[in-house]
């Protein structure tokens, strides 16, 4: 093959990747503002600037083939975002330091993409949770996936003994999960048009990643209950029989 024919190729294959891409863009708006089940393909199409039998070149199922390749391309980021936050090949920065890294850059990738958050939240956990078990099997393996990337550097810190010994699956699942709340919490105040209430606006976290992350952080690794909290009382004595 011929350098020309070979530039040719990666030329066509760029235009592609761009329609594709544009199409992805027209579909989260469209999927964002109207949901799934009332989106309609004229309207991805009209939306993207392209005939309806082109997405259909793109997409050969439709509108559901083009969701589940928004679920694709997001948690592909999401992972990688995590696996580079997570990364144990430093041995300086604890795991609070790398868990305070990661909602920092998780205000910054949903930053500019609120979008992505609302689809990710209305239609990937009807999706999860459908009867379908081909579907719930793919969120499932997704969702582990997710969660493993975060594994390797939650039972480093454990091993070093930085946070107690619990099933690491359990403890990415919390990290992450708050990190999720967050940014609904944040995403749903804004679309409201209103003031962050005060659970929040005190520390800043409509608009201050930083302010964020240090207020989650804490919360999760040193808790809620003071070091000077009195003590629990303890367990009333068992009745004897």
């Amino acid at each position: 093959m011929s350098s020309s024919t070979s530039r040719e190729l990666s030329r066509r294959e760029r235009e592609r990747q761009m329609r594709r891409r544009a199409m992805l863009d027209a579909a989260q708006s469209v999927f964002a503002e109207k949901g799934y089940a009332r989106a309609t393909l004229d309207e991805i199409a009209e939306r993207a600037e392209f005939g309806k039998g082109t997405i259909y070149n793109y997409f050969e199922g439709g509108k559901e083939d083009i969701l589940y390749a928004i679920f694709d391309k997001t948690y592909q980021e999401i992972t990688k975002i995590i696996s580079e936050t997570f990364a144990t090949d430093d041995g300086e920065r604890t795991l609070r330091d790398r868990y305070h890294d990661l909602v920092v850059r998780g205000f910054e990738f949903y930053s500019n993409r609120e979008d992505i958050l609302i689809i990710l939240q209305k239609e990937a956990y009807r999706m999860g949770f459908s009867d379908d078990t081909d579907r719930a099997r793919w969120f499932h393996e997704w969702h582990e996936r997710i969660l493993s990337a975060a594994c390797p550097a939650i039972e480093g810190a454990i091993e070093t003994g930085e946070i107690r010994d619990l099933p690491a699956t359990a403890v990415a699942h919390m990290l992450i999960k708050n990190l999720d709340n967050l940014l609904v919490h944040r995403s749903l105040a804004r679309r409201s048009h209103e003031t962050l209430d005060e659970c929040t606006s005190a520390v800043s976290l409509h608009d201050d990643p930083n302010a964020a992350a240090e207020f989650l952080t804490s919360m999760l690794f040193d808790g809620l209950v003071t070091h000077d909290a009195p003590p629990l009382p303890a367990p009333p004595p068992e009745r004897s029989t």
